[in-house]
Order: C-alpha cells, then sequence, then structure tokens
C-alpha cells in the first residue's frame, strides 16, 4: 500500500509498524514510520494527534485463517482491538479523516452454489474464528459511521496473492519449498493440504489499487467486494507454480495443513466497485504466481532487492 502511495499520488505517507519492517525497509526514506502498538490506545491517540491524517488505511490484523484456529482469541482480541482503538481515537481528537476498514471474504464462510458469485448482500456466515474477527471488524466500522459519523468505507477483500506474502499463506507455502527444492536444500517433495478448494484470488498489487480507488470515491458507509470474480482451485495454484520450475517435483498430502473447516468454492462479484471507480483486475494469475515463486527464489539464495514492478 505504502509503495503504491508513493509511486502514483501526491501524498505524504505516515505509517505504523509494531516490530517486523523489513517489507517496508526499501521506502524508509520516503515516509514517516512510527513505532507502535494498536493493542494500546494511548499509543494511537498519540500518533494520531501527530499526524491528523486524511486518509487512513487500516490494514493491520491477524490475518491466518489456520493461526486463528490455533488462537481463536489472540484473533478476535487484536483484530477488534487493533480497531476500536483507531476509531475510538479518531473521535476522541475530532478529526475525520476517510478511513478504510478491511474486512474479508471469510466474513461469507458457507455458501450454498446458488449464491455464487458472492455479492456485498450476501449472509454473512463465517466459519472459522479469522472470519469472526472480520465481521466483528467490518460491524465495528458501520457502527461508528452511524453512530459518529465516520466517513468510512469498508470493503471485503478476497484471497490475494503476490511478492512478499508470508509463507504461512498458500501460494508462498507452495512456493518457498520449491525454491528450496530448486537451491538442493530439501528433498524434491511439496507437501500440501487441501486441493481440492476454489478461492478467487487478485494479485495484491490490484488489491491496494482498489484500496486507494474505493477509499477516494467509494461511498461512505457502504461495503464493496475486491476480487477478481474468477475461481481458481488450490490444485491448479500448485500446478502452476510446478510447471514454472525444470525439476521434477513429487506432491504429498501433510494432514498438518489441513483446516476444520473448508469452503469449497469461492468466488466474488465485484461489479459494485467497478461501477464506483472503473477497478478491474490487470495482472494475471499466472503472472502473479511466477513473481511469487521469482521472489522465493531470490529470498532462498539470499539475494536482496527485489523489486514489486510487475516483471514482463
Amino acid at each position: 500500500m505504502a509503495e503504491y502511495l508513493l509511486t502514483h499520488t501526491e501524498i505524504d505517507v505516515c505509517g505504523i509498524v509494531h516490530r517486523r519492517d523489513e517489507n517496508i525497509a526499501h521506502l524508509r526514506d520516503r515516509l514517516t514510520l512510527f513505532r507502535g502498538d494498536l493493542r494500546d490506545y494511548k499509543s494511537v491517540s498519540v500518533i494520531l494527534a501527530r499526524t491528523k491524517p486524511d486518509l487512513i488505511f487500516h490494514l493491520a490484523a491477524q490475518s491466518s485463517v489456520s493461526a486463528s484456529w490455533r488462537e481463536p482469541w489472540a484473533t478476535l482480541e487484536s483484530n477488534i482491538r487493533f480497531q476500536l482503538n483507531i476509531l475510538q481515537a479518531v473521535v476522541d481528537l475530532g478529526l475525520e479523516p476517510r478511513i478504510l476498514v478491511v474486512g474479508s471474504n471469510e466474513e461469507y464462510g458457507r455458501v450454498s452454489p446458488d449464491e455464487l458469485p458472492i455479492t456485498e448482500a450476501n449472509p454473512l456466515r463465517p466459519d472459522n474464528p479469522y472470519g469472526v474477527s472480520k465481521v466483528a471488524q467490518d460491524m465495528l466500522g458501520l457502527q461508528y459511521h452511524l453512530s459518529h459519523g465516520l466517513p468510512i468505507i469498508r470493503v471485503r477483500p478476497f484471497n490475494h496473492i503476490g511478492p512478499r506474502q508470508d509463507e504461512r499463506f498458500v501460494a508462498p507455502a507452495f512456493a518457498k519449498q520449491i525454491a528450496e527444492i530448486e537451491a538442493g536444500l530439501r528433498p524434491p517433495v511439496v507437501k500440501v493440504g487441501n486441493l481440492e478448494a476454489e478461492r478467487d484470488f487478485t494479485d495484491v498489487r490490484d488489491v491496494v489499487r482498489a484500496y486507494w480507488l474505493i477509499l477516494e470515491e467509494g461511498e461512505p458507509g457502504e461495503v464493496y467486494n475486491i476480487g477478481s470474480g474468477v475461481p481458481h482451485s488450490i490444485q491448479e495454484l500448485l500446478d502452476t507454480l510446478l510447471s514454472l520450475s525444470e525439476v521434477e517435483i513429487a506432491v504429498e498430502q501433510d494432514p498438518t495443513r489441513m483446516r476444520p473447516s473448508d469452503v469449497p468454492i469461492s468466488y466474488c462479484d465485484y461489479s459494485k466497485l467497478w461501477e464506483c471507480t472503473g477497478w478491474e483486475p490487470t495482472i494475471s494469475f499466472e503472472e502473479s504466481l511466477r513473481d511469487v515463486l521469482n521472489y522465493w527464489r531470490e529470498k532462498v539464495g539470499g539475494r536482496r532487492g527485489w523489486s514489486a514492478a510487475r516483471t514482463g
């Protein structure tokens, strides 16, 4: 998000980080970075009072569905408290920034075939702790808009992929294993979970462009889906990554990678976003996966300075 704003807009960018900031290291001389803890109201309030932002992109969260099964309370506590502190500090300070609240497709949870593609009017039936935490964030955003008049816009992005994504997620998990196999660091076997699930994948660089457009042009109080509108199976994702490697690699299912609950298929209708902003995804599924694999090849090889610019 910071990279997009610094490249495509004229605004001054400030950010809050708690511990890890290696993904933003190449931008440190172009933005103002604060050390803070979003769990601490005072920390949040001091930073907002100092910066008085016109726009807030609230992206911080415990974002792993798998981790939410292991630590449900930590997921709920963090995701709700992060956002509550920001919204309450904005109210207490008398600020009126446009605020983007980032939900998730996991809010929709269990969907039936006749509900596809999923629109914003679809019932919310979260079936994992992460999805519940995102419903709470979504409704908190709506409540602060209705109760305090804050210009809050909510989005429900579907699965996104791209370089620098944490290896807890499916595409980088596979890509890292392939890169390590190519480097001779592990046996030629990729460990996988459920390959039958179908998901709506969008490149993160397209997603952040949607965030910018909707915060600029969206209607406060409304909610918008973000996604490609096209489902891809995890099997297809794996096969695409394997086809980009010249090494012979076997596939082995790992029971520890299976989730207690996994929706068979999920993809969105993003027409509401398109009608408001004209946004459409521009980076193909294959190109995104190629960039993910090349990122992990460089990371495993110890090279630095991967660029988020699109490859030809």
